[in-house]
């Protein structure tokens, strides 16, 4: 895996990344409320699945790569050059939904790529690295809308600016897509066969997952790996969540209590800081106050983690975002005047429990599961908390239209308590765990 080839495939993911916030605040533009707001961060989070298995599937039947990865960063290429010829907000719903399809499509054959040629116990760091560069390259287009919205949004209608920065997204895809073409890999030959059987050992820790916010958190990459494994292991007349022990279980509901809640949160909130008098550039800097709090605390925070074990910290981060999520609508009633400022704390803060959660997540699986399941425990806790994700973001919307935003997220915020209760009930705060896990 070259560095080359790394950076092609990050700059097209600089595009993605512009474009997940892009979207939502365009489909504003054109009238969207919160409802469909949030389902937008639903099908983004939906529908990388059937994307990801499909082509897997073709990948493996046709025993080739590089068509599938090139036509991704096509694809993205031609799904933001049209957005701007789009006039309906329910348009660009199904716009988005396409965009992450292709995106999420390229994620198991991209596995297949990076571990060409390294023994399997490499694995984990090539992943790991493909997964920052893409991080990376979100953040750096969260980093692009921030600096557009700040200077040629300033001297264009708000909407123009905006269909303006999608072309630009589009011939950075573009560029990306030429790129790739002159610097992909040899054809590699490891099969999905090979990767499905080393996937649950894999370590998987170090994958990138709280380096960035994003729709789906925990990425198809190991959502679609999870599932293949599950299912492949089903025919095979094992039943692995048969057993799963009561504490992980208890946990893996809480997994899915406070992935919902989150969602409940984040889906209408470009909707929300909109309608707050927040501009758009705002907008771009509150997102990446966040992914910048994620980012920055995820390599301390694994630190820490390895020093004072998983537990305490989660349940740290689970209380702070059932205190910041209501907050966040109260200071905005209670002091607009100084909301801007407390938004940028908040975002930031809410940035740093992400990271926590993100660290501490699958460790705290990989304690509760006894050996002979620990793969299996994963993959369903990916694939929960994806769901939770999906979800929870048309409800958030939903909720937000009907009773309005303080509402929204005093609810997510009960959302998440509840989970941190059920998360107490499941492991000893002190380090200890299931009896697995001892």
């Amino acid at each position: 895996m070259t560095e080359r080839w790394l950076l092609a495939w990050g700059t097209g993911y600089a595009a993605v990344g512009a474009a997940s916030l892009l979207i939502p605040l365009y489909a504003i533009e054109l009238g969207a409320g919160a409802f469909l707001v949030g389902a937008m961060a639903s099908t983004a989070a939906f529908a990388g699945v059937p994307g990801a298995i499909l082509w897997g599937r073709l990948a493996a039947r046709t025993r080739r790569r590089r068509p599938f990865v090139l036509v991704a960063l096509a694809s993205v290429a031609g799904v933001l050059g049209v957005i701007p010829l789009l006039g309906s907000p329910w348009t660009l719903l199904v716009a988005n939904a396409a965009l992450w399809f292709v995106v999420s499509a390229a994620a198991p054959v991209l596995n297949l790529i990076v571990v060409e040629g390294a023994p399997a116990a490499d694995w984990d760091v090539r992943i790991g690295r493909l997964n920052a560069v893409q991080g990376y390259g979100w953040v750096a287009g969260l980093v692009l809308g921030t600096v557009w919205t700040a200077t040629v949004a300033r001297m264009l209608p708000a909407a123009t600016a905006q269909e303006l920065l999608f072309l630009v997204l589009a011939a950075t895809s573009a560029a990306a897509t030429l790129a790739a073409v002159r610097w992909y890999p040899e054809r590699p030959t490891t099969s999905p066969e090979r990767f499905a059987r080393v996937f649950h050992r894999l370590n998987r820790t170090d994958w990138g997952a709280g380096r960035y916010l994003r729709a789906t958190p925990y990425g198809t990459t190991r959502l679609y790996w999870g599932i293949r494994e599950w299912v492949d292991a089903r025919r095979r007349g094992r039943q692995p969540g048969g057993s799963f022990d009561a504490p992980l279980r208890r946990y893996l509901l809480a997994v899915a209590l406070f992935s919902v809640g989150f969602a409940v949160f984040w889906g209408p909130m470009p909707v929300y800081l909109t309608e707050s008098g927040a501009s758009t550039g705002t907008v771009f800097v509150l997102f990446l106050l966040a992914n910048a709090g994620s980012a920055v605390c995820y390599s301390p925070v694994g630190r820490i983690v390895g020093q004072r074990g998983p537990y305490a910290l989660q349940a740290v981060a689970l209380g702070g975002r059932a205190l910041l999520f209501p907050g966040i609508a109260v200071v905005g009633i209670a002091a607009p005047a100084v909301a801007p400022y407390a938004n940028a704390v908040g975002f930031t803060l809410i940035g740093v429990t992400w990271a926590l959660i993100a660290v501490t997540a699958t460790g705290i699986v990989t304690r509760l599961a006894a050996e002979p399941v620990r793969g299996y425990a994963l993959g369903a806790y990916t694939a929960i908390a994806g769901i939770g994700t999906g979800l929870g973001s048309v409800l958030g919307g939903g909720v937000a239209e009907v009773a309005g935003y303080p509402a929204t997220f005093a609810g997510a915020g009960l959302v998440v308590l509840a989970a941190l209760g059920l998360f107490r009930r499941s492991v000893s705060l002190d380090g200890g765990g299931s009896d697995a896990a001892a």
